[in-house]
């Protein structure tokens, strides 16, 4: 009996940590989405630094939005994988507290919102980087 009461136990901390990885995978597409931005960002600023023409203000001008988003494409990275690394400890915690039988739900319910809060933060910090980038093409 003692056996199969782990198994259920186990499964249930298998279900319990189905959506936090569905969560997971949905910050890995985002990272993606980031920092694929942030290499096209890159190249644009390396194109415009290595030019022969005179730095003329409309190029400086562009040359600084391109900092300003790559500042702000790197906190929305930043902070998208701390809520994926956040995430992987309230998975962990289910499956540590389901072990040791314990109740890990109030370690989970302050992950999981940090989680949620940083997350969050990071896709305001996409969003301003995404404004910035409008400007550019407002620039030219």
């Amino acid at each position: 009996m003692s056996a199969t009461y782990e198994v259920i136990t186990v499964a249930h901390a298998v279900q319990q940590s189905v959506a936090p990885v569905f969560l997971i995978t949905g910050v890995g597409s985002i990272l993606s989405v980031l920092s694929t931005r942030l290499a096209r960002v890159i190249d644009r600023f390396r194109t415009l630094d290595e030019s022969e023409e005179e730095l003329n203000p409309d190029r400086k001008s562009e040359m600084l939005i391109l900092i300003r988003r790559s500042r702000w494409i790197h906190w929305a990275i930043t902070l998208c994988t701390t809520s994926a690394l956040l995430i992987c400890i309230v998975i962990a915690a289910l499956f540590i507290g389901s072990e040791l039988n314990k109740d890990p739900s109030g370690t989970i319910s302050i992950f999981f919102s940090t989680a949620m809060l940083t997350l969050t933060g990071g896709l305001v910090c996409f969003l301003r980087e995404i404004s910035l980038s409008m400007g550019i093409i407002k620039l030219r």
